[in-house]
This record gives C-alpha cells, structure tokens and sequence, in this order.
C-alpha cells in the first residue's frame, strides 16, 4: 500500500471523528427495507449489516424496525392465498395475519438477526406485537373510509422494553406487527412503524433504508437528488408530484417523527456501498435528509 492511500484512508477515519465523538450515545432508528433485503447478491446484506454492526461499535444506540413484504407475498403464494392491495397497503384477512406474523417473526427477523450476528454485531429479535400497540386503520391517507382487516396504526410503542435490551447492549430487531386492542396481532405499515419507535424514543436520527437514492426532483433523473429537503417545501413537491404515492407514507411519518422530537430524518439507497456510514459519518452525505427548516 502506497502513502497516498494511507493518507487517503486516514482522511475519511478523520472526517468521521467528530460525528462518532458527537453520536455517541445518541439514539438511530434505522428502517430496513426495499428490494435490497431480496437482492441474489448476499454481499449487499452482509455490507448493510455490517454498517449497523459499525453504527453500534462507535457507542451508538441502534435500533432496527424491518420490512418483508415480498418475503410475505411468497409465503401466502406457497399456502395458495392470493395477494390483494388497496393504496399500496396489503388487505389482511384471519388466514393472512397468521402468515404476516410468523413470516416476519420467525423468517424475516431472524435473517436479520443472523447477518447483524455475522457482522459481530449483537441483535435480539423482538416480534412487533410485544412492544407495539395499534389501533384498527380505518382511514387512508386522504382520509377516506377503508376496511383492511388485521391492518392496525401504531398507537402505543413500549419504550421501556426497548430500553431495556439497549441497556443490555443489544440492537432491537423489531418486526411490523402490533397488538391490536382486541388482543390479536395486526399488520403495520413499516415505515410508519419505524417512524414511532423513532419518535417514542425522542432518536437522534430516523434513516429509511430502501432501494431508491432519495427523493428526486425529476424521478427519471437519479442526478437530481434533494439532498436538503425542509418540512414547509413538503406540499409543493407533493403537487409537483415529486412526492408520489410511494414515497407519501415515508415523508409523512419523516414529518410526524420531526415534529415528535427526532432531529432529522434520512432517505438512503441501501444498494449502495455502504451508504448508511457515507450519509452518517460524512460532511456530505449520498441521500436525502429532511430538516425542520
């Protein structure tokens, strides 16, 4: 190895310094999900886990709240049940929920486990439905009438149980399933669930891992990524139809979790190379982070 890799290599651990001297001991909740936790390339896991695995050795405190719906729609294939959607949110009848439940529980969870692990990580799976409490979604995002079924909205998250596995040096794996008030698990949107756990923990950081670059001000261009997006530009994008269907429910809960205390919210592409470490520990950052303004 050269000086100039050498030197190289001492800039970037320079440059990360005084992020890891700041965050240490702060909280990140980290959504993880998109077509990247499916991808035939297991080394693009492997560097994801390896990123949180990093996050938790520099003194910050991790948690995990994970997607699976591609992982669900195999199963229910494989049990001969047919996927149906409304507004991108899958209906939930009894036979559903019950493998919702034990394919993000038992399958999906443990996966993520099992790669934090190998990264000399320490994750502890916990199932949703022991730390979150929903209520039945009876509403879409436009406030209109919907029946899902076993689709909840996350009303209550259990801090102290979180906590108390941090305390104990463990990452929190949480799935997103909730206990409705009728005792039964639902179904939760991920990312909203995420966007609770970040907020009923007052998290430093909320990063939504997915398999686009961020918000785009032209979606056919990936060269034109917002990397700055203030809450009260918010609206005018949604117009603008820059914030579409697909990105509403994350943006959403960025902005619920901004206004419930999280400091900022960031929009990552975990295909790429570690991006989870590029948009923490650099001055420049690789997705989109939204600020109060």
């Amino acid at each position: 190895m050269n000086v100039a890799d050498v030197t190289a290599k001492a800039k970037v651990l320079l440059e990360a310094l005084p992020y890891i001297q700041d965050f240490r001991g702060s909280t990140f909740v980290v959504k993880y999900g998109g077509s990247f936790m499916d991808d035939p390339n297991p080394a693009v896991r492997v560097r994801v886990s390896t990123d949180i695995a990093f996050l938790a050795a520099c003194g910050i405190n991790v948690v995990v709240v994970h997607g699976g719906g591609k992982a669900i729609s195999r199963a229910m294939d494989a049990s001969g049940l047919k996927a149906n959607f409304v507004n991108g949110l899958r209906v939930t009848d009894e036979a559903t929920i019950a493998i919702v439940k034990k394919t993000l529980d038992e399958s999906v969870n443990k996966d993520v486990c099992d790669a934090i692990t190998a990264a000399k990580g320490k994750p502890k799976g916990l199932p949703g439905d022991s730390v979150l409490v929903c209520q039945k979604l009876t509403t879409d995002d436009d406030g209109k009438a919907i029946d899902l079924g076993y689709v909840g909205d996350v009303t209550e998250v259990k801090v102290k149980l979180i906590k108390k596995e941090i305390g104990e040096g463990f990452i929190p794996i949480i799935s997103p399933v909730a206990e409705g008030y009728d005792g039964k698990p639902y179904n939760v949107n991920a990312d909203t669930a995420a966007g609770r756990v970040a907020s009923a923990l007052r998290a430093r950081r909320l990063v939504y891992m997915s398999d686009v670059p961020g918000l785009l001000a032209d979606p056919k261009n990936p060269d034109s990524l917002i990397s700055t997006l203030k809450i009260s530009q918010v609206d005018d994008l949604k117009k603008k139809g820059v914030i579409d269907k697909g990105m509403r429910p994350k943006v959403q809960s960025a902005i619920r979790a901004l206004e419930d205390g999280v400091q900022r919210v960031h929009f990552i592409d975990g295909r790429l190379p570690h991006s989870l470490l590029l948009e923490i520990f650099t001055d420049k950052g690789i997705g989109t982070e939204i600020v109060h303004g």
